[in-house]
């Protein structure tokens, strides 16, 4: 199963949470976000992997979700 646009969308989101500090937010601002990352926050909260619909915090499950999503990018990325 390909990952669909929506998929890669949230993937590109959480790798925007620095995985370092629960303290680290990020805002996607609706005015001059790309729509595809407004309506993926939007999905991670919904899903509860992001405190709010706009970004936020990462909750216990998305921080678990960007080291997932870290650990990929780096078994893709090694040659």
């Amino acid at each position: 199963m390909a990952f669909s646009p929506d998929y890669l969308a949230e993937l590109n989101l959480l790798t925007q949470f620095g995985s370092s500090s629960t303290q680290e937010g990020i805002k996607v601002h609706q005015h001059s976000a790309p729509e595809e990352a407004v309506k993926a926050a939007e999905r991670l909260h919904r899903k509860g992997l992001i405190t709010q619909r706009d970004g936020g915090y990462l909750t216990s499950l998305g921080s678990e979700a960007v080291e997932l999503t870290q650990k990929l990018q780096s078994i893709l990325s090694s040659q």
